[in-house]
């Protein structure tokens, strides 16, 4: 555990009284997990107050050299002046609002890993830090989906393009089979890599962050590993994860894991394996093939491009064949897979997941039915803080997330609303109905700033009304993408 330090001044006397109590933690007890816990003081400081005089009390888990150094005004001085620096940097932000609250929350989640000295040794000598983003507060490490999804909010919008590129630059150290990693367990080394759709966030990713900084010298470099990306998901890797050659389109799943962000798993059990042929994940892989072509024909020329254009073509002709669901006016979720509706194994299931097939740079979706797409999510899955992961009315719709861990997980992606999913929701939108995209759609979220974690975004939220927050108290792409929509609609 961190050292705990502490200091008075002017310097006061300290007396040693341990002492400890019980405490009973009410919401720990309704989760199923242990919830009596013991607290310990060392002690108390005493001191006299006398008119006119200031008393301080600093404590510290981090950085007390410089705490120890400065006298307490210099020292508060000087995280002010960062933080109106880092405020600054938006445009906007002087303007009040929430825009200013966001960008301080987004300052939370960028960090050193700790513990991978390897990774750190190798960024250092490239002459950069090595940076990756706590996925939220909090009980998650860093999670390579979330931070690819979260970057051009908590980094490229707030003007840190030089966080950016070390964050990229560290997560493309960590391709292993063409994938890189979903998660890094708390205190390891190595991460796990059960995931379908981080690696094609990651071409996301660098796409925006190519757009805020033109920065041929990353592009160049990451590019080997980008082509070793996309071969490897035509040539078949880990978890079941190909192209199936009979229509182009990708294919993921493994018995036992879960693969997409919808990823809950209580023991044995998945909640929402998805196995098969994924809208999002087909949605992404539609956009990481055309990002590369266009970035293979830049440095590599025309004939480098052809081959990633040409599945690119072949996933867009098959995926508006297969994922459009006349019976509902709107796309599977999955097809091909385990279960499902009309056609064996396709789950019409409605899901935000199609929103992807519109927002992202190149979307796949035809664009005569991007329309009856976003009224669908607008209708059954639209709240004032973010989509529903599922509509009402479905048979697995849970309209709140509470209780043990294994009901908490049965309603994770089956009905609870996700803060983050604003942003896929904004970009839909804003190519179809441009006149409604304005800054109503974010108010629900600044009422939100003042609960939960106060000057932060959480996780997830109940289905219906009062849409409670829960999970994690601050969660990086719920307050990366809020942010990243305010600023695009301001």
């Amino acid at each position: 555990m961190p050292v705990l330090r502490l200091k008075s001044s002017p310097a006061s006397s300290f007396t040693y009284d341990p002492k400890s109590i019980t405490i009973d933690y009410l919401t720990e007890r309704r989760r199923g997990y242990p919830s009596r816990g013991s607290l310990w003081s060392p002690g108390y400081f005493r001191t006299d107050l006398k008119p006119g005089a200031s008393i301080v009390l600093t404590a510290s888990t981090e950085n007390w050299d410089v705490v120890d150094a400065l006298p307490f005004e210099e020292a508060a001085a000087s995280e002010l002046s960062r933080l109106r620096t880092l405020v600054a940097r938006v445009n906007g932000a002087d303007g009040g609002g929430i825009l200013p609250e966001l960008v301080l929350a987004a300052d939370q989640f960028p960090i050193t890993p700790v513990g991978r000295t390897e990774d750190a040794v190798r960024r250092r000598a490239a002459g950069e830090q090595p940076l990756t983003v706590i996925a939220g507060y909090h009980w998650f490490t860093d999670w390579g989906r979330d931070t690819m999804i979260s970057l051009e909010g908590l980094a490229l919008k707030v003007g840190r393009h030089q966080e950016a590129r070390w964050i990229l630059h560290t997560f493309a150290d960590y391709v292993r089979d063409g994938l890189i990693p979903n998660m890094f367990p708390e205190g390891e080394k190595e991460g796990l890599y059960h995931t379908a759709d981080a690696s094609l966030w990651f071409f996301h990713a660098l796409s925006r962050y190519l757009d805020a900084t033109g920065d041929r010298e990353t592009l160049c470099r990451i590019l080997p590993k980008l082509h070793a990306i996309a071969d490897a998901h035509i040539a078949g890797t880990r978890f079941g994860i190909h192209v199936d050659p009979q229509d182009g389109l990708l294919v993921q799943g493994q018995e036992g894991y879960q693969l997409t962000w919808m990823d809950a798993k209580v023991g044995d059990w998945v909640v929402t394996p998805r196995r098969g042929k994924a809208v999002e994940i087909n949605a992404l892989w539609y956009n990481a093939l055309c990002h590369l072509a266009k970035w293979c024909e830049q440095e590599e020329g025309a004939q480098a491009a052809a081959k990633y254009s040409d599945y690119a073509v072949r996933a867009r002709e098959s995926f508006n064949r297969r994922f459009w669901n006349p019976q509902t006016g709107y796309l599977f979720d999955v097809v091909d897979g385990e279960s499902g509706g009309g056609h064996p194994g396709d789950d019409p299931a409605c899901r935000p997941n199609q929103l992807f097939a519109i927002s992202l740079d190149n979307p796949i979706l035809d664009q005569v039915h991007w329309a009856a797409v976003v009224d669908a999510a607008t209708k059954f899955l639209l709240t004032p803080v973010g989509l529903r992961s599922l509509a009402p009315g479905e048979p697995n719709y849970k309209s709140r997330y509470d209780g043990d861990l294994r009901a908490r997980d049965a309603a994770y992606h089956q009905g609870s609303v996700w803060g983050w999913l604003i942003g896929p929701y904004v970009d839909a939108l804003a190519k179809v109905h441009p006149e409604r995209c304005t800054l109503d759609l974010l108010q629900g979220f600044e009422a939100h700033l003042n609960q939960a974690c106060i000057g932060s975004i959480s996780e997830i939220f109940d289905a219906e009304e009062p849409h409670t927050p829960r999970g994690c108290v601050a969660q990086a792409w719920s307050v990366a993408e809020v942010l990243r929509c305010f600023a695009k609609l301001s």
